[in-house]
């Protein structure tokens, strides 16, 4: 399948004619307009608080903007009137779903102006990318949000969470296994490339994951240009026996002003193929004299961590969430998954800007393949908001859990079938952001 290019997408009619009565110009962006894209550029820098950037730093993103589909919302009347008051990045990107992968409708760079709120520009561009991506018949839509009231209004539910560590090091211990492999530091430019090559090589063993893109494994490892703390940053790369690359981890390290011999070393990001590699990826980190602090974000809330030292008590970890999902097709969505036990059961899914909304019988075999077909409101077992499946979809959150805060409606006996069929091994996770 030829993957699609989301810049052939038009902009939302629907979206621009909403502004347009506000007096305000929502248009695409022109991916082959640098002026166009760096005025784009800057304001989304300026809309996630985030300095002024250089004139390397817009020449790095503009080659990644150029690359989505960008809506820009412009206000004629402006003082800047060739910036942006507000925008909506976009792409077609393989999403990692049990069993599978599933394209996705990934939506990005969303800001708006202070200067422009409460004017209903938020909603026009997230209902607009909603239309644009059923439009181009995408089943379902996804993106990581910066605050976590906004998006459920639109349909989104948070499908991954990821846990965040502190780890005392001195009172943490290690209890891992001695690696049969080596580590070995690596500069910045070949981390970049390690962390790339690792992340494609693991992001089918969890659902929820995307492919990342060259500038973000620069940004990670410190070679992109601007990056902050960039010269600070370092790196090591864990090799099996054979000497076959398994594993990469890009750090930095903050000297303490109180004792230099605990200083603390927080983890960038940390890719490993194998349990070996994470562990001795850990190890190293854990282990790394003066450091008194090992500090984690983004990891698997199923991360292995707690069994690896000596004293759990001493790694300290905050779960929050990370990926959020919106069903745009159930049919297509459910199809493309596997599921992990038969299953025969109606669901009524409500959907109040339509995409989702309907009856569906959704029935999975012995092998795991799924099928969605029409049912009637009068044979639902289930009652579930769009919003909620999204939630439930890559197996990451329970169909019980959800009927006891009293967001889904169902016998007991259904919701523990439904879940057993939507159980995953491991649980979905997202280790970038986008």
């Amino acid at each position: 399948m030829t993957p699609l290019d989301a810049r052939t997408v038009a902009a939302d009619r629907t979206s621009r004619a909403a502004l347009e009565r506000e007096g305000l110009d929502y248009r695409l962006v022109d991916p082959g307009d640098p002026a166009q894209l760096a005025a784009a550029f800057r304001a989304i820098a300026r809309g996630f608080l985030e300095e002024d950037p250089g004139e390397e730093s817009v020449q790095a993103g503009c080659a990644v903007l150029a690359e989505r589909r960008l809506v820009g919302v412009y206000d004629p009347s402006g003082s800047q009137a060739e910036w942006p008051v507000a925008t909506v990045g976009s792409w077609s990107t393989p999403l990692t779903v049990p069993g599978g992968e599933l394209p996705m409708w990934a939506i990005s760079e969303v800001t708006v102006a202070g200067t422009h709120r409460r004017r209903g520009i938020a909603r026009a561009m997230i209902e607009g990318e909603l239309r644009a991506a059923a439009d181009a018949g995408l089943a379902i839509a996804g993106l990581t949000v910066s605050e976590a009231t906004i998006y459920g209004r639109y349909g989104f539910g948070p499908a991954t969470w990821d846990t965040s560590w502190t780890i005392d090091t001195r009172r943490a211990g290690w209890a891992g296994r001695e690696p049969r492999g080596r580590l070995q530091y690596v500069d910045r430019e070949p981390l970049a490339e390690a962390l790339g090559e690792m992340h494609e090589r693991t992001r089918a063993f969890r659902a929820g994951e995307v492919p990342g893109w060259p500038l973000l494994w620069r940004q990670t490892a410190g070679a992109a240009p601007g990056e902050r703390h960039a010269s600070e940053v370092r790196g090591v790369r864990y090799v099996d026996a054979e000497g076959m690359l398994r594993g990469a981890m890009a750090y930095r390290i903050v000297e303490s002003d109180a004792d230099w011999a605990r200083s603390r070393l927080e983890i960038r990001h940390l890719v490993g193929e194998t349990a070996e590699a994470v562990s001795a990826l850990w190890g190293f980190a854990l282990q790394h004299d003066l450091i008194g602090t090992v500090t984690a974000n983004a990891r698997p809330v199923d991360e292995a961590l707690p069994w690896l030292v000596s004293d759990r008590r001493a790694a300290v970890s905050k779960v929050r969430d990370r990926e959020w999902l919106r069903i745009l097709d159930v049919p297509r969505a459910f199809e493309a998954r596997r599921c992990a036990a038969p299953l025969s059961i109606v669901l009524r899914v409500e959907d109040r800007l339509g995409f989702a909304d309907g009856t569906w019988r959704v029935e999975s075999s012995d092998d795991g393949s799924c099928r969605v077909t029409p049912a009637t409101a009068d044979e639902a077992q289930i009652d579930v908001g769009v919003s909620e499946l999204a939630s439930m979809y890559l197996g990451g959150t329970t169909a019980v859990s959800l009927a006891a805060a009293g967001r889904v409606r169902g016998g007991a006996e259904s919701l523990a079938r439904l879940d057993a069929a939507l159980r995953t091994e491991r649980a979905p996770h997202l280790s970038i952001g986008y």
